[in-house]
């Protein structure tokens, strides 16, 4: 009963909201409720997809929203617009009020001429279009229909003019031409054919050439059915400079620019023809002559000139790095071309930052508590563009939620150091490979102390060596080639140790305190483009361990295998791939799909990865239905409330699939809908954990939730808040494990089911 009338209650809203606008349209005006268009023509079906999609873009404007049907916001906005609408009517007004969108507002016939001029420059001429507007008591809504035949399409495409170099680059560049016989009469194709030639010519060294000095002719007169001949020629008053290329002559670059500053002081080191002039040592010249790809003699290039200014930029020593060019006479080189003098000005950021923030936790397991981190940063501590940071945390947190027990603590401080270098450190000089950004070198060090008090006293240090660089705008890599982790379990209490003896796994992966190895990361990651409608993200990570030091140790014949330094040391191979594909219906709605696999293999005297290399599933960034750490391995279930959970519930094997439709409320206020699958598993069999081995049966063993989203995303920050239900529960067994009721309106079952998770930032 208690559910049919919730159903009853809602229904009785959406009504309500639908049959609340129509009372306050005003009199003589009809609510404009969209359109529809249709083209008849002789055309393909994916031709006429395509023209759909193009021609609706320029219907404007846009009707009032609709969430389920229902126009909230045109509703809102209405209800605020009373002569007294209260608090809650002027909040909804103010966050999602949408003014409305009245027939009146629409002007048919300029939007006709609209869609008939993209049409003409698309080839398709001699059309005819009519519109029809369509109304039903209150609302209204219009009908265009468009009739047009065949393109015209080109024959052939031919270049004017005399025997000039330029034109001869010209003709040089047709090969690599879009416009082939067949191609449509199409404006922008010409447009982007010229800005072409115009960069073909730049890379050549014409700085003065542009686009609009090219000029397109275009002749029917030849055929009687529609096609057409292209002609490209040079305008009659083409400029004698822009016919003609430049070369680098000077090269000046100032590391420590100001407007404001007059430069009496300033000494200039020339080192392979570039003057570098700077007030003392900013940045030693020997260091930044390397960022700098131009070189005197060189004709100019435009895509040099980027490459440069993203070598500088990436040093991130400067807040704004301007290259210009000066054209210094009328006169020419004797090779032809004309002088060009190139200025190089870097504003340096401020060198040093001290950082303090304050922090307030609250993590799945019920631990709340403050934290304090300061950071303090150099960004030029060497003068060759070296960031040094170092970090220093401290945080207390206590449990809530401890049920029978005593709450418990943890108490954790840290300080870690990192020290970047914007280049290369390597025997062999490299950084000339690399044109979007060189590589820099990364050396980290830190230690870190965690108490939790009825359980453990942790200390762990770590360092790294590696290099990081990206290959384009898509592209990122990062290489350690020496990575060190030692973890010293420093006392334990009788409770854990209890909790060690019962699972021989979680005991062999806190003995082996010594991780060393090397790992790279590669990224593909396609959202870089905003207005992709498709876009493809894909990360993998290789981390191998132990294996050089199980080689010394055959090397030398050790007495102690699987021991280094005293240490025994973990081994394994350990890999993990995220995929993920975006797909746009609008700008600010997509469908995103994920797919996550990672694997560990341990190797040597290791029985399973160590803990803190472990997988573990479950939480806002995993299945979300289910609480962090309360997933797997396989079916395996703690007894209910253990503090053994936390660690036994983590495994060597995940696998993980996402689904989630992304929608706007408003400007701010973003929905989602989305579905989660997935599990972890161990490598080895552990008596300890039944169930918990991968095998074939790990579909049927896949936990699955489903739930709603709501995300405040300020451009700045994602605040998201997901509520979701387990569907699916892979401990219970075989024939039980789907969900077989659902009773929203039930305060036991809601708290059994329902999962809610707060955090920062999209899930992926």
């Amino acid at each position: 009963m208690s559910k049919r009338l919730g159903y009853i209650f809602i229904l009785f809203l959406l009504l309500s909201f639908s049959c609340g606008v129509k009372k306050f349209i005003p009199e003589g005006q009809k609510l404009y409720t969209g359109h529809e268009l249709k083209l008849e023509a002789p055309i393909t079906k994916s031709e006429r997809s395509l023209l759909q999609s193009d021609l609706n873009s320029l219907i404007k404007p846009d009707p009032n929203g609709k969430i389920l049907g229902v126009r909230f916001g045109l509703w809102a906005h209405y209800k605020s617009s009373k002569e007294k609408p209260g608090f809650i009517n002027r909040f909804l007004g103010k966050r999602f009020g949408e003014k409305p969108v009245y027939l009146s507002d629409v002007q048919p016939e300029r939007t006709t001429n609209i869609l008939f001029n993209r049409l003409e420059n698309l080839g398709y001429f001699f059309g005819k279009e009519k519109y029809e507007i369509i109304e039903k008591g209150k609302f209204a809504r219009i009908e265009y229909t468009i009739e047009f035949g065949e393109p015209y399409r080109l024959e052939t495409y031919q270049l004017l003019g005399d025997s000039l170099e330029v034109i001869q680059e010209i003709k040089n560049s047709l090969d690599q031409t879009e416009l082939v016989k067949g191609s449509k009469l199409n404006l922008e194709a010409m447009k982007k054919e010229r800005e072409r030639v115009d960069q073909d010519l730049k890379s050549k060294g014409y700085y003065n050439f542009n686009a609009d000095l090219l000029v397109f002719e275009a002749d029917t007169n030849q055929y009687e059915d529609r096609r057409f001949d292209l002609y490209l020629r040079l305008k009659t008053n083409t400029p004698v400079k822009s016919k003609f290329p430049y070369t680098i002559r000077d090269i000046k670059v100032f590391p420590n620019y100001a407007l404001n500053e007059d430069g009496a002081d300033e000494d200039t080191v020339t080192i392979n023809g570039i003057d570098i002039i700077q007030a003392g040592e900013v940045f030693k010249p020997h260091l930044l002559e390397n960022y700098v790809l131009f070189r005197e003699g060189a004709k100019f290039d435009p895509q040099i000139s980027r490459q440069t200014s993203n070598r500088l930029s990436s040093i991130g020593s400067f807040k704004f790095v301007n290259i210009s060019f000066e054209e210094t006479d009328s006169i020419r080189n004797e090779d032809g071309t004309y002088p060009l003098n190139a200025r190089i000005l870097l504003s340096p950021l401020n060198t040093r930052a001290v950082r303090a923030e304050v922090q307030g936790v609250t993590k799945s397991n019920s631990f709340v508590g403050p934290a304090l981190i300061l950071n303090y940063q150099n960004r030029n501590i060497f003068h060759g563009g070296e960031t040094f940071n170092l970090t220093a945390k401290f945080g207390y947190e206590v449990q809530l939620q401890s049920g029978e027990r005593q709450a418990q603590q943890s108490i954790e401080m840290g300080l870690q150091g990192s020290l970047v270098f914007p280049r290369v450190l390597f025997p062999v000089p490299v950084m000339n490979r690399f044109k979007l950004a060189i590589p820099k070198t990364r050396i980290t060090a830190g230690i870190e102390y965690q108490n939790r008090t009825d359980l453990y006293l942790i200390n762990s240090y770590n360092s790294a060596f590696g290099y990081f660089w990206n290959i384009n705008k898509y592209v990122y890599h990062e290489f350690n080639p020496i990575s060190v982790s030692i973890v010293n379990l420093v006392s334990t209490t009788p409770e854990f140790d209890e909790i060690l003896e019962s699972n021989p796994f979680l005991r062999r992966s806190f003995e082996q305190q010594f991780i060393m190895g090397m790992n790279y990361t590669f990224n593909y990651n396609q959202l870089v483009d905003a207005q992709r409608k498709n876009a493809i993200f894909f990360s993998t990570t290789i981390d191998l361990a132990g294996n050089f030091l199980k080689g010394i140790n055959a090397l030398f014949d050790a007495e102690n295998p699987g021991f280094a330094f005293g240490l025994e040391y973990a081994q394994y191979i350990k890999n993990d791939m995220d995929l993920r594909f975006y797909h746009k219906f609008t700008q600010e709605t997509m469908l995103v799909t994920r797919l996550y696999g990672g694997v560990g293999v341990p190797l040597g005297n290791s029985v399973s990865l160590p803990f803190v290399k472990q997988f573990f599933a479950g939480g806002p960034r995993s299945v979300r239905s289910f609480r962090i750490r309360s997933l797997g391995p396989g079916t395996f279930l703690p007894e209910g409330g253990s503090t053994s959970g936390f660690f036994d519930q983590a495994g060597d094997i995940r696998l993980e699939g996402n689904v989630e439709l992304r929608f706007p409320f408003n400007k701010y206020l973003k929905g989602a809908i989305f579905v989660d699958a997935g599990n972890i598993w161990l490598f080895n069999e552990n008596e300890a954990l039944p169930g918990g081995r991968f095998s074939n049966d790990w579909a049927k063993e896949l936990g699955v939730g489903s739930g709603l989203g709501l995300r405040v995303d300020i451009s700045l920050f994602v605040l998201r808040f997901d509520m979701a239900i387990p569907v699916r529960k892979p401990w219970l067994p075989e024939d039980d494990r789907w969900l077989d009721s659902f009773d929203v309106f039930d305060a036991a079952w809601r708290r059994e089911n329902m999962v809610l998770n707060f955090a920062i930032g999209y899930p992926f």
